[in-house]
C-alpha cells in the first residue's frame, strides 16, 4: 500500500510539473516581487512629499490650490488598501493606477507653479527634495518596466497549452498590467510650431 501511495505521489509531481505547474509558481513569485517594488518606490516619493508641501508653503503659501492637490492626491494614494490580492483585482488595481495618476499630475502641477518663485528654487532643501523626487520618479518608472515584464511572461505562461490547463485547475488566473495613462494622447503626433517664439 505504501509502495503505490509512493508511485502516485511520483506520477502525480511528474504530471505537475510537466504541465507547467512548477513554472506558475516560479512565475507567480517573480510578480510579487516586482510588485513589491513598485509599491516600495511609490511609498518612498508619497513620504517624500510632506516635506516638499511644507517647503514651497513657505515660499509660496499663496498656491494654495495647487499645494491642496497635492495633498489630497497623496492622502488618495494612501486610502488605497495594498493587500497582495490587488495584483489579481483588475478593478482595484486600475483604481490604484488611477490614483498614482493624479497624484504624478498633482506633483507636475507644483514644479511647474514653483518655476515662478527664483527664491524658492534657490532653496537647498527644495532642490534636493525636487532631486529625490525625480529621482524616484525613475525608479517607479523601471520597477513598473519589471513588473510589466514579470505580468507579461505569467500571463503568456496562464495562456498556453498545456499550462492553461493546469492554470485553470489551480484557480491561476491572468494578472492586470500597468497600462498607459492617457491612450488619445499618446497616440496624437505632437504638434510642431517653428514661428513660436522662443522661451526665455
Amino acid at each position: 500500500m505504501r509502495s503505490l501511495r509512493a508511485v502516485l505521489v511520483g506520477v502525480v509531481a511528474v504530471l505537475l510539473s510537466g504541465c507547467g505547474y512548477n513554472t506558475l509558481q516560479q512565475q507567480d513569485e517573480g510578480v510579487k516581487a516586482a510588485w513589491a517594488e513598485v509599491l516600495n518606490q511609490y511609498q518612498r516619493r508619497s513620504d517624500l512629499i510632506p516635506n516638499l508641501v511644507a517647503t514651497v508653503k513657505g515660499y509660496a503659501a499663496q498656491e494654495e490650490k495647487v499645494l491642496v492637490g497635492v495633498t489630497e492626491a497623496r492622502a488618495k494614494t494612501g486610502s488605497i488598501q495594498l493587500t497582495p490580492e490587488l495584483i489579481n483585482n483588475e478593478q482595484a488595481f486600475k483604481k490604484f493606477q488611477a490614483a498614482q495618476g493624479e497624484l504624478t499630475q498633482a506633483l507636475k502641477s507644483l514644479f511647474a507653479v514653483t518655476e515662478n518663485y527664483p527664491q524658492l528654487k534657490s532653496d537647498a532643501n527644495f532642490r534636493d527634495l525636487q532631486a529625490q523626487i525625480e529621482g524616484t520618479e525613475n525608479r517607479i518608472t523601471v520597477a513598473r518596466n519589471r513588473y510589466i515584464d514579470s505580468v507579461r511572461t505569467y500571463n503568456t505562461t496562464v495562456r498556453s497549452f498545456p499550462t492553461n490547463l493546469t492554470a485553470m485547475l489551480f484557480k491561476n488566473e491572468v494578472k492586470p498590467s500597468f497600462t498607459v495613462e492617457n491612450e488619445a494622447a499618446v497616440s496624437k503626433a505632437p504638434t510642431i510650431d517653428f514661428n513660436a517664439a522662443p522661451a526665455r
